[in-house]
């Protein structure tokens, strides 16, 4: 059989001709044989099928007198380590995202989070990570252990994700899963965490929390994979597991201390946006990479993503207009990401008119969701509870109602019911198999990564949150000294507070010995004190800065304001 693709890419037509293999089975359920499919070019020989695998899994193959290569289809490897890049994207994404949602001061450190975060993760996940998450040799069904310690092994062997590629190209892909997890946790130290100790916190959690919760999941022999949970892409170790770890980090880290700060905006709306774009590009490698090959079970997740992205930025917006009449291009971020946390682990279950659901439903949920902070009184900054924990629940309860095993039959390996699908498919058991795995990664997650927050925050030199003056001066300038925008962007901040008129000039510098920005009054601000007369300063007292109160402007008691909303 023969098709012909053309492109337009000349004034001429350029034709390459495919020639399928007759007579051979795209995948045989039952077996590992890949697609047969030869490109016949001028220069070019036929490559046949890949070969059944040899069997030399314990030292993952010895290239030195075997192509591993033979063993899989190039299209499929190619494909994942697209999509391994992808999902990379995802990390400088959440910085973006997280430097736009905070204030000005505090702006740099939060890209700064993230990306010091993949460095321990990488670190991490190569030393022992991988083999805790998915080491085919343990069987207690709660982590792995070190038989893959260093990566030892981990080349040719058929992946325990997925026999169509290698093992070594699947733990580079679950590397980057690991890593935007950790990008997502560290949110929480959002303008009053110390850096480095957040970063000793990841390297703890990531061996604690997501290499057990992956292990349940994914490892072959773990308990929640052995129970029948139906998890595409990580509604448990990645959406759950973030939200309620930074819920755990927040709580432990404590509210915010300035008593004038107000319910603030995003400094960066433009961030944001792009941050969230960025994320979106990245979760289509996410989420399509998760069928381990190109496929199309692969195809319909990127689908049932975009439909339950768009949906759930539509919904919210809708309901940020009913209270605003106004439209924000904020809520319509934020509901892009909840929809797409949502299809995390819905994607290649369920079908695309589930997905339009999924979005409308997870949009409505996740916004009202950002209201539970003020309520239990923990200052999720970044909302990751809301938009990641509670929308990752979402998605895991609809694979119960709407996963079908067609869609689960296109990756050309789970077909013939090798996988049950939910209520579609009269599975109704699955419910509850839902709702258990929801409520001990939830339990798991949340309490765990309080007891390490805990511990390292009574360390000497690793307490978690900085000083009042620090929070002050911003996260940006009194743990990186480098910022955003300007070197002086805090002091911009500090005259909009500052009765700078009435201070003496003199012909030298005003700098007071030991005060780098020449206030020694900043300290009002936590006291909660406003400026009683004129700073001299253009900006102060102007509409719409969220930095300055007018001078006859009421003076607010910290009872009458609520914790800030970073999204």
């Amino acid at each position: 059989s023969v098709f012909v693709w053309s492109g337009f890419t000349s004034p001429d037509l350029y034709y390459v001709i495919f020639v399928a293999g007759i007579g051979r089975p795209r995948r045989e359920y039952s077996t590992n044989c890949a697609r047969s499919l030869s490109l016949t070019m001028s220069s070019y020989t036929p490559i046949g099928p890949p070969q059944p695998y040899n069997g030399t899994g314990k030292t993952g193959g010895d290239s030195a007198v075997d192509n591993l290569n033979v063993y899989f289809d190039p299209g499929d490897q190619a494909y994942i380590i697209v999509s391994s890049c992808m999902v990379l994207l995802m990390i400088p994404g959440l910085g973006f995202l997280y430097s736009g949602l905070a204030r000005r001061k505090s702006a740099l450190s939060m890209i700064w989070a993230c990306m010091g975060s993949f460095s321990v993760i990488v670190f991490q996940w190569y030393f022992w990570g991988y083999s805790l998450a998915f080491s085919p040799s343990a069987t207690n069904g709660f982590i792995g252990n070190l038989g893959s310690f260093g990566l030892k092994g981990v080349l040719g062997t058929p992946s325990p994700g997925s026999p169509l590629i290698p093992e070594l190209l699947y733990s580079f892909y679950q590397l980057q899963f690991c890593a935007t997890t950790a990008a997502i946790v560290v949110g929480a130290i959002a303008e009053r965490g110390r850096l480095i100790p957040a970063m000793v916190f990841i390297f703890f959690w990531a061996t604690l929390v997501y290499c057990p919760i992956a292990c349940w999941a994914w490892n072959v022999n773990g308990w929640g994979y052995k129970y029948g949970i139906l998890d595409y892409a990580g509604g448990g170790p990645v959406e759950i597991g973030s939200g309620l770890s930074a819920l755990a980090y927040s709580m432990v880290l404590g509210k915010r201390q300035e008593k004038m700060m107000l319910n603030f905006r995003p400094h960066n709306v433009s961030l944001i946006t792009l941050g969230t774009i960025l994320l979106w590009f990245g979760w289509l490698g996410f989420n399509g990479g998760s069928a381990f090959g190109a496929n199309l079970r692969a195809v319909m997740a990127c689908w049932n993503s975009c439909l339950a992205a768009m949906f759930g930025s539509i919904t919210w917006c809708l309901l940020d207009y009913r209270l605003a009449r106004k439209w924000s291009m904020v809520g319509w971020c934020s509901g892009c990401i909840s929809g797409l946390v949502a299809a995390t682990p819905a994607s290649g279950f369920i079908p695309p008119w589930a997905a339009v659901i999924l979005g409308i439903v997870t949009g409505i949920i996740s916004n009202f969701a950002t209201k539970i902070k003020f309520w239990i009184r923990i200052d999720d900054s970044m909302d990751v509870f809301a938009e990641h924990g509670v929308a990752g629940m979402v998605g895991l309860i609809f694979n119960a109602l709407f996963a079908a095993d067609y869609i689960i039959g296109l990756d050309g390996v789970n077909g013939n019911g090798a996988i049950n699908g939910g209520w579609l498919n009269h599975n109704y058991k699955q419910l509850y198999i839902q709702v258990a795995y929801i409520v001990a990664c939830t339990g798991y997650a949340f309490v765990m990564s309080a007891i390490i927050a805990f511990i390292i925050n009574y360390i000497p030199g690793l307490h978690l949150r900085a000083s009042e003056e620090a929070e002050l001066l911003g996260m940006d300038d009194d743990q990186l000294g480098e910022f955003a925008y300007d070197y002086v962007e805090v002091r911009r901040d500090y005259l909009a507070w500052t009765p700078a008129k009435d201070e003496p000039e003199k012909t030298e510098s005003n700098v007071a010995a030991g005060d780098r920005h020449g206030i020694p009054e900043h300290s009002d601000m936590i006291n909660g004190h406003s400026p009683e007369r004129d700073s001299g300063n253009a900006h102060t007292g102007i509409q719409g800065d969220r930095h300055a109160q007018g001078i006859d402007g009421p003076k607010l008691n910290e009872k009458d304001l609520p914790i800030t909303n970073g999204s």
